[in-house]
């Protein structure tokens, strides 16, 4: 049972049944044309009979002789004629009624193989006819009668030698066949199958990814994928790993720096009590961001955490929080200059919090760009609405983003758009806009400059008061 459910055993199968077909489609012609060639052997026979008879002294020859020579040669009468003139050479005793008459002169390859499919399957005993042109001379024709039975019985053992040489011809090719399946494909399988059974007890274990080794082109394209495959879980892992131990240590560190922050925030109350014109400007500013601070702590909202908190969707004013992006960045200064190109009156559904981070991590970003070049920038926000869609975009006139960044560009630790960066913004923004309904996506990079987009769904009445 094994044997017919392995690939390298069906093929086995397949090619003994495809050995064994081919060579009974070559039995059937073969068996008709030993029949062929057995009868007109006969026919030869006869007419080596016939001239010997009429070489003989007034063409008689005593009975014992004659019987005899139709003995050896395996016919009980010869009629030859020649020149027109019909004559019985020898006749035996023991000639009966003929049944069937085949005439070789003229039959074409169908008969022929009908002919002998006939007689060979046939167990009576009857007395055949057969005409034939003498071989030795074409002007001779011969008449002889033959026994059907000596005839079925030669062509069943002439058919029987051939099917034992075709079923040892298939058994040797299917043989070839399967060792040579086991050779070059089942065993390249087995090491593949048995490699990633090793992989998948162990995955972290790099020495468990497969080596591409075969030689065939499809068992080394399979290899090769499946290194691939291996490769692409391993550094998941890797990366899930980081981001549990991420969270973790977060998880710690927001603990503390909260109690810190809460401590900072009431001292920064005290602030508002002064008289001071810049301390009062810049007072409620500063208060807002120790209250998004610390309620980012007591959330732990970082990508190491297994999820965000759900959104607590309100209208955003897009135009009021753009610009508390840039003030919380110290934006614009001497280098990147801003633009928020964006109608005070529209509106937005969606977390403040979570909008506030993705605008942040995608200005950090850019910023960050344009300082790498040391040449003056603009970071821009503007909105627009298309097909009841609203697009917040944020533009900049940096150097554009690295091929290594595109490739990976929302996947933690490894879309990281500047050195030393940790390769979690654009994987957090992501996240969060996917979590507010909506989708981030890259608009173009180009060595003139960068845009994000965000794009969401809203009514007309929620874009525009």
């Amino acid at each position: 049972m094994g044997l017919v459910r392995s690939l390298s055993g069906r093929l086995l199968i397949v090619t003994l049944a495809v050995v064994m077909l081919t060579e009974i489609a070559i039995f059937v012609p073969s068996v008709a044309r030993f029949r062929e060639a057995y009868l007109l052997e006969r026919v030869h026979r006869a007419e080596i009979v016939a001239l010997t008879v009429l070489a003989s002294p007034d063409g008689l020859m005593n009975d014992a002789i004659a019987n005899e020579l139709l003995d050896r040669t395996e016919v009980l009468n010869i009629v030859l004629t020649q020149d027109s003139v019909r004559q019985m050479i020898l006749t035996s005793p023991e000639l009966g009624a003929v049944e069937r008459t085949y005439d070789l002169r003229e039959s074409s390859r169908w008969f022929l193989v009908r002919d002998a499919m006939m007689q060979i399957i046939s167990n009576e005993e009857h007395i055949i006819r057969v005409q034939a042109y003498a071989p030795a001379d074409m002007r001779r024709f011969l008449e002889i009668t033959v026994r059907s039975k000596p005839l079925a019985e030669a062509m069943r053992a002439y058919g029987f030698n051939i099917l034992l040489l075709s079923l040892v011809i298939a058994l040797i090719a299917a043989a070839m066949v399967f060792f040579a399946m086991r050779r070059f494909v089942v065993r390249p399988i087995t090491q593949v199958i048995a490699s990633v059974k090793s992989f998948s007890k162990n995955p972290e274990d790099p020495a468990r990814i497969i080596v591409p080794a075969s030689r065939v082109g499809e068992i080394s394209d399979a290899e090769k994928a499946v290194a691939d495959m291996e490769r692409e879980v391993h550094n998941a892992l890797k990366s899930k790993a980081r981001l549990a131990s991420l969270g973790e240590a977060v998880a710690k560190i927001s603990h503390d720096l909260r109690n810190i922050l809460a401590t900072t925030q009431l001292m920064a109350d005290r602030l508002e009590m002064s008289n001071d014109p810049i301390v009062s400007r810049t007072a409620p500013k500063l208060l807002n961001s120790l209250d998004r601070a610390i309620r980012l702590c007591q959330s732990t909202l970082t990508f190491g955490r297994a999820e965000e908190s759900p959104p607590e969707s309100r209208m955003i004013a897009l135009a009021e929080l753009s610009n508390e992006v840039f003030e919380g960045l110290g934006l614009p200064d001497n280098q990147v200059q801003t633009t928020v190109d964006i109608d005070s009156e529209v509106l937005l559904e969606a977390d403040p919090e979570h909008f506030y981070r993705v605008l942040n991590n995608l200005v950090r970003n850019a910023a960050e760009a344009i300082r790498e070049t040391a040449r003056p920038g603009e970071i821009r926000i503007s909105a627009a609405q298309d097909n009841g869609q609203l697009v917040v975009s944020v533009a900049d006139t940096g150097p554009g983003l690295p091929s290594r960044t595109l490739e990976n560009l929302f996947k933690p630790f490894r879309g990281s758009t500047s050195v030393g960066g940790s390769g979690l913004g654009l994987a957090i923004a992501q996240e969060l806009v996917q979590a507010n309904g909506g989708e981030l996506r890259l608009a173009q990079s180009t060595t003139q400059g960068t845009e994000f987009q965000i794009v969401k769904s809203v009514d007309a009445a929620t874009a525009a008061a």
